[in-house]
Order: C-alpha cells, then structure tokens, then sequence
C-alpha cells in the first residue's frame, strides 16, 4: 500500500506542477489562480481523509481513501511550494 500512495502521489504532484507552471506563466502578476490547483487538491486530500475514517474499506488501485488523501495533499505542499517560488522570481522586478 505504501508503494501504491507514493506512485500516486508522484503522478499527481507531476500533473499538478506542470499546471501549476503553466498558470503562472499565463496570468498575471496580480493573480492568484495558480494556487487555485493546489487549493483544492489539499481540499480534497483533507476530505479524503475524513471519509476514511468512517468509510469502510474501499481499495482504488492499490490504495483506500486514506492513503488518495495522503498523496494528495502531499501533492497540494509541493505544489503551492513550486507554485510560490516560481510566482516569487515573476515578480522580483515589479
């Protein structure tokens, strides 16, 4: 199962750093929606979470609801890591 939540949570910390990157060299300065991702993958991660704890036990490719929640917000730290550093160097020279 371990092996499971970690190959997911690399999948989606890739998906969501190609979009992260993508939305930051979109839009513009002022704009926070390259957060937006992130934002709701934690979201969903921390519900995830939630339904594991009183759900019965329910195996998505390897992995219960638990371990979807853990890899994604793992998924959503690195992402609104990335995200800001990246946001930070567009914005040094305004």
């Amino acid at each position: 199962m371990v092996q499971a939540v970690i190959t997911i949570g690399a999948i989606l910390t890739a998906i969501t750093l190609i979009a992260n990157i993508v939305l930051v060299k979109m839009t513009s300065k002022e704009s926070h929606s390259p957060y937006y991702i992130s934002l709701f993958l934690g979201i969903v991660g921390i519900l995830l979470l939630l339904v594991a704890s009183f759900a019965p036990k329910v195996d998505m490719l390897g992995a219960g609801f638990g371990g979807w929640g853990i890899a994604a917000m793992f998924s959503a730290a690195i992402g609104f890591i990335i995200s800001s550093i990246m946001d930070s160097y567009r914005n040094v020279n305004a």
